[in-house]
């Protein structure tokens, strides 16, 4: 049973970022199920440290944006999601290619909602995991 509450699509969710730091950064949208988002981020000189792999402060960026995307679209129309707290442990450094995230609800209630987004390299070895806590605010 999909967990969306409003029309959800990857073509909506690329509309709603443009000009924001997710398309700078080049993240794309790929995959949206009954129960999570998938999408990824390129290995690139927007993304990678000066040690040529992929910067955290980029892996965490595509794990907010597919968690924050969630948690809004699996909302009642007119509540507000907004960020609490993101934690990340980097696995593995990811030096070409792309870094794909999914993101999938831990827990989804009436003022918070919890969200575990794991990250793989193409070859799907895992780079990151990270968990976001998101509060769920009443329409104004």
């Amino acid at each position: 049973m999909a967990i969306w509450t409003k029309p959800i699509s990857t073509e909506i969710l690329t509309t709603t970022h443009i000009a924001t730091a997710a398309e700078r950064l080049g993240i794309e949208f790929i995959e949206i199920g009954p129960d999570f988002i998938r999408g990824r981020i390129p290995v690139d000189a927007r993304t990678k440290q000066p040690y040529g792999v992929i910067h955290g402060g980029s892996s965490v960026m595509l794990a907010e944006t597919l968690g924050s995307c969630g948690a809004d679209y699996s909302t009642p129309a007119g509540h507000r999601i907004v960020g609490l707290d993101i934690n990340a442990n980097h696995i593995r450094g990811v030096a070409e290619g792309w870094v794909n995230g999914i993101a999938k609800p831990v827990h989804i209630g009436r003022s918070t909602q919890v969200w575990q987004i794991d990250m793989c390299d193409d070859q799907g070895r895992t780079s990151c995991v990270s968990r976001l806590t998101l509060s769920v605010l009443g329409p104004r």
